[in-house]
C-alpha cells in the first residue's frame, strides 16, 4: 500500500458491539494483524518518514459503556459509544500511517478528594455524587470537612493536615480559574473493570501494535489522592498550603509527544479530561513555540461533552475550548477524512 491508502476494516471488527465489554481474542487477533500487514504491505512503524501519534483519552469502559460509572452520553446521549465507532474504524482505516498510539488511563482508588468518602458534614453525611460541588466558601464555613476517618490512610493519621489542605485546594482551584470541585461516583477504580480501556478499542489498539511493531504507549493518570487530574499533563493543583509540591506536570509525556511530526487527539469526555489535556498541551507548545500547535489535530467526532439531562450540559464550554484551540493554529479534523488530506500532513 501507498501512505495515502485508507485501509478496509477488518472482518472482526463488530459495530454493533462498540457498546459493550468482552474479553479480547489476543492471539487470534495477532495472528490476524501479522497476516493483514502481510496482504497490505503495511510496514513497521519504525520506517515511518512522518511519525503521527494517536493519543486516545480515557476511553475506558467508566466513560464510554452505557449504565457505567460516568457514560459520556453528550445531547445525543450514545455520544461515547458514537465516537468509539467512529475511532476504531479511524484506527484501522489509517493503520499504515498513525506510528504510535498512546491511550490516557484514568486510574483512581477510593479514598480521592473528588470521592464521597472523603467528606462529611455535620450529619456525618457524604455528599452526592455528581450532584454536589464543593466551594471555598463550603470549606471555609464547615458546610463540608473532611472526613476524619480517612487521615489515617491519607495523612497517617494528621486530620488537621488534611482539612487545612482541603481549604488550600478549592481556593487554588478558584484563583486559577479552574472548575470548582465536583464530588464524582467511585470510577476508573484501580483493578475493576471500569478502569479497562472499552474492549473494541483495546482490540483496535492491539491490532495496530501487532501489524506495526508498536509498542502501545499507555499513560495513567489520576492516582493522587490530593488531587483531581482531569488533564494526562498535569494535576489541577501541584503543591500544598506550605508550598511544597504534592504532585509535578508530566513533561516526559509532554516531549514525547512533542517529539512527534503529528499528534491526533480523541477521548472522553471532550469538556473535562479531552479540553484540560489539550489546553496544557498549549500551555507547554505557548512556552517553547507557538507554531508547534500546528502539528495538533483535535478528531471532533470522536469525543462528547458531558451532558446531565436536566442537570448540566458543558457542550458550549466543550465547543468553546476547541475554538480557542484552533484559533491557536491546531487543526479541527474529522475521522472520516484520510490523514494524507489533512492540512499540514506530508506522508
Amino acid at each position: 500500500m501507498t501512505a495515502q491508502t485508507q485501509l478496509p476494516i477488518p472482518n472482526h471488527f463488530d459495530a454493533k458491539r462498540v457498546g459493550e465489554v468482552w474479553r479480547v481474542l489476543y492471539q487470534e487477533r495477532a495472528a490476524e494483524a501479522e497476516a493483514w500487514a502481510k496482504k497490505y504491505g503495511i510496514q513497521p512503524a519504525a520506517k515511518d518518514k512522518t511519525r503521527i501519534c494517536l493519543m486516545v483519552i480515557d476511553v475506558q469502559n467508566t466513560f464510554c459503556i452505557p449504565k457505567f460509572e460516568l457514560f459520556v452520553g453528550g445531547r445525543s446521549g450514545t455520544g461515547a459509544v458514537d465516537d468509539n465507532v467512529r475511532l476504531c474504524e479511524f484506527i484501522y482505516r489509517n493503520l499504515g500511517v498513525i506510528t504510535a498510539i498512546a491511550p490516557t488511563m484514568d486510574t483512581h482508588t477510593a479514598m480521592q478528594i473528588f470521592h464521597p468518602i472523603f467528606w462529611v458534614n455535620d450529619a456525618g453525611e457524604h455528599p452526592i455524587p455528581a450532584a454536589t460541588v464543593i466551594t471555598y466558601e463550603d470549606v471555609l464555613k464547615g458546610v463540608w470537612k473532611v472526613n476524619p476517618a480517612v487521615a489515617y490512610s491519607l495523612a497517617n493519621g494528621n486530620y488537621l493536615f488534611l482539612q487545612k489542605y482541603a481549604l488550600h485546594y478549592v481556593k487554588k482551584l478558584s484563583d486559577e480559574g479552574k472548575y470548582p470541585l465536583t464530588v464524582w461516583p467511585y470510577h476508573s477504580m484501580l483493578g475493576g473493570i471500569g478502569h479497562a480501556l472499552v474492549s473494541a478499542v483495546e482490540e483496535a489498539i492491539f491490532f495496530h501494535n501487532i501489524a506495526r511493531h508498536s509498542q502501545t504507549l499507555f499513560e495513567i493518570k489520576g492516582g493522587n489522592p490530593l488531587t483531581e487530574n482531569y488533564s494526562v499533563l498535569r494535576p489541577e493543583v501541584l503543591e500544598g498550603p506550605d508550598g511544597r509540591p504534592i504532585a509535578q506536570k508530566n513533561t516526559r509525556f509532554i516531549q514525547k509527544l512533542l517529539e512527534f511530526d503529528a499528534v491526533i487527539i480523541a477521548g472522553q469526555a471532550k469538556s473535562h479530561c479531552v479540553a484540560w489535556t489539550i489546553d496544557d498541551l498549549l500551555t507547554e507548545i505557548m512556552s517553547q513555540d507557538a507554531n508547534l500547535a500546528k502539528k495538533v489535530y483535535l478528531l471532533e467526532d470522536c469525543t462528547s461533552p458531558v451532558v446531565v439531562p436536566g442537570v448540566v450540559d458543558f457542550t458550549e464550554q466543550a465547543d468553546a475550548a476547541f475554538q480557542r484551540f484552533a484559533n491557536a493554529g491546531m487543526h479541527i479534523v474529522k475521522s472520516t477524512d484520510a490523514i494524507a488530506s489533512w492540512e499540514g500532513i506530508q506522508l
